[in-house]
């Protein structure tokens, strides 16, 4: 992963994954998306998503309703 990324969202359902990242896309924000679920049981694990540092105040601000 590129340096300076940090973790934005995480959560263990695909489409809130799915959503957030294009959120940001549409916000012109740069995000990773790390999918560290199992696959063959894939409610172990969580789905990240990681903005550059410079970004993350607007990040956090766009996605903290679809946090809830």
């Amino acid at each position: 992963m590129e340096t300076n990324f940090v973790l934005v969202f995480t959560t263990a359902e695909a489409f809130k994954a799915e959503i957030a990242k294009e959120i940001l896309d549409d916000n012109d924000i740069k995000c990773v998306v790390m999918n560290q679920q199992d696959s063959v049981i894939p409610s172990i694990g969580e789905i990240e998503i990681y903005v550059h540092e410079n970004d993350l105040e607007l990040a956090l601000d766009i996605l903290k309703k679809l946090k809830n």
